[in-house]
């Protein structure tokens, strides 16, 4: 039986560590059938190290999101390793630390620009680098913290994701003439390098310990993989501009 992923082409952003989201869903969209080509900023090499621990070798690209430098090569890069693209896996978000911790009320615009900049603006130019690659459609998956809600310690990252959350719905409303899906995947905290970037990360974390419905695995970011690689393929054809939580459902409950 073939996986749900066969055939397709996948770019994967965000792999830094095997705790990582994105390692699962390159680990998964693998072993769905997926050919994958993986980018990493600002240690290649280090992205290059977990890669092996893939169940199969994959190319990694260096790519800064902010470079214009950079996105102007992609697509020429990726079509000699690939030829094209099915999926574009945007797992990609930075602040300054004084953006984060709690000092919203301090932060100067310069970090909140860079926070906006990375995590949430590259949504679309990660996107229109790999455009000319997605001729017959595709889809786009993103990972957002849901952005309803102001979370301790979580500061400026909060804004920029509720600036994510709303770009790529508004790359949904532009992207569909061309057949090209864009959803995003609201996971619950985990125990990732973006966590340990969050001053007071386990306050933020100890919510899901109270109020999630189903147990939540600070230590297990594989259902999170699971939802990029079931939007990614073809079972959610005309499905765009969703939010898909993986949050063992506490988005649902007031208390």
């Amino acid at each position: 039986m073939s996986g749900i992923l066969e055939g397709k082409r996948v770019l994967i952003t965000g792999v830094l560590l095997e705790s990582s989201i994105a390692f699962h869903a390159a680990k998964l969209a693998q072993e769905q059938g997926a050919e994958i080509i993986l980018t990493a900023f600002p240690r290649p090499t280090l992205t290059e190290r977990i890669a092996k621990k893939l169940p199969k070798p994959t190319k990694v690209v260096e790519l800064d999101v902010t470079n214009d430098e950079h996105l102007g090569r992609l697509a020429d890069i990726v079509a000699e390793e690939l030829g094209g693209l099915d999926g574009v896996v945007h797992s990609i978000g930075f602040a300054p630390q004084d953006a984060l911790g709690g000092n919203f009320l301090n932060t100067p615009f310069e970090s909140v620009a860079t926070a906006m900049h990375v995590s949430a603006y590259s949504l679309k130019s990660l996107t229109m680098a790999c455009l000319p690659l997605m001729q017959n459609g595709g889809s786009v998956v993103g990972l957002t913290f849901d952005a309803q809600y102001a979370w301790p310690q979580y500061d400026w990252m909060g804004p920029a994701k509720a600036a994510l959350e709303a770009t790529s719905r508004y790359m949904a409303r532009d992207l569909g003439k061309q057949n090209i899906r864009c959803n995003l995947v609201s996971a619950g905290p985990l125990g990732s390098m973006a966590a340990k970037s969050i001053p007071g990360f386990g306050e933020l974390a100890s919510v899901w310990d109270n109020r999630s419905p189903l147990e939540w695995d600070l230590k297990d970011p594989e259902p999170a993989g699971r939802g990029i690689v079931a939007l990614l393929s073809d079972w959610f054809p005309k499905t765009t501009g969703e939010i898909v939580h993986v949050d063992g459902g506490l988005h649902a409950i007031g208390a």
